[in-house]
């Protein structure tokens, strides 16, 4: 199968290197990959330009957005910028964050799923970050169907189906919750172990606080579904500020009159989805 990356860079000079390393040594090897250097002043660009006269399928676009690193937007408009270059001539295509090593037979197994499984639509592996004693432990969210943004595949036509990328906070599991209005199953395997080089998080400025309500507000949570999901968050990061910041960022979010990210219909879907999924593990 033919696959594109698109790989939002900015001021990676520590891990891009690994990154890329990573993806050249793949079983099965990219089609294309768009490097999306963005606004860095390190040397992410050199390195960049290095891959890409070793390996022919790597390729560099410079861009210039905010210098600030906020989760969702600045990302995902680099991606878009990266698509911009890309035709329709793929099976499926990888947004992939700067900062991961992948095991060599990562995309190999992505396109086997995909191929022996047109039901499935997005699909990835698990995360592993360093812990103070040195080992790669797992550091996944709860729900182990989520597929980290870090390193998202989908096949042409879910990605189609869902309109591309949200560009907004959030933007990461909207698109799942949109694949399954769509009708398309996510698939994560636990033998596709990635090793997260920057503990999740730690790059995110003072502003990044509100989004995640807000993010909650565009994914037509509602109050209720947003208060839960909130103090879930709270409970795993055992911190009460996470669920102040999220119901700050929602109610903020409704006071401006901020634009959902999902149609009146793929709202109702989303919130009964995400209700089932409590109840069942309230009942199981």
């Amino acid at each position: 199968m033919d696959y594109y990356i698109i790989i939002p860079a900015h001021n990676e000079e520590a891990f891009l290197s690994d990154t890329l390393h990573s993806v050249s040594v793949q079983t099965l090897l990219p089609k294309k990959v768009i490097i999306v250097n963005d606004n860095s002043n390190d040397g992410t660009e050199n390195i960049i330009d290095e891959f890409s006269k070793n390996f022919r399928f790597f390729e560099k676009l410079n861009i210039s957005s905010s210098k600030e690193h906020l989760p969702g937007s600045k990302v995902i408009n680099a991606f878009r910028k990266g698509l911009e270059l890309l035709d329709n001539e793929y099976d499926f295509i990888v947004k992939l964050d700067a900062d991961v090593i992948l095991p060599s037979h990562y995309f190999e197994t992505i396109a086997t799923v995909f191929k022996e499984n047109p039901k499935v639509g997005l699909a990835g592996g698990f995360v592993y970050e360093l812990n103070s004693n040195g080992t790669w432990e797992l550091n996944h969210p709860m729900n182990k169907k989520h597929v980290r943004g870090a390193f998202k595949a989908y096949t042409k036509a879910c990605f189609k189906s869902i309109g591309g990328l949200k560009n907004a906070m959030g933007w990461d599991t909207v698109d799942e919750l949109l694949a399954q209005y769509h009708g398309y199953d996510i698939r994560t395997m636990e033998d596709l172990k990635v090793k997260h080089l920057r503990p999740t998080g730690k790059a995110y400025n003072a502003k990044a606080r509100l989004m995640q309500g807000e993010a909650m507000y565009g994914m037509d949570y509602g109050f209720y579904l947003t208060f839960v999901a909130s103090l879930k968050m709270a409970w795993k990061q055992k911190s009460i500020k996470t669920l102040y910041h999220n119901l700050m960022g929602f109610f903020k979010a409704g006071r401006n009159k901020m634009q959902k990210l999902v149609t009146v219909d793929e709202g109702k879907f989303i919130r009964k989805h995400r209700w089932q999924g409590i109840r069942n593990k309230l009942i199981g």
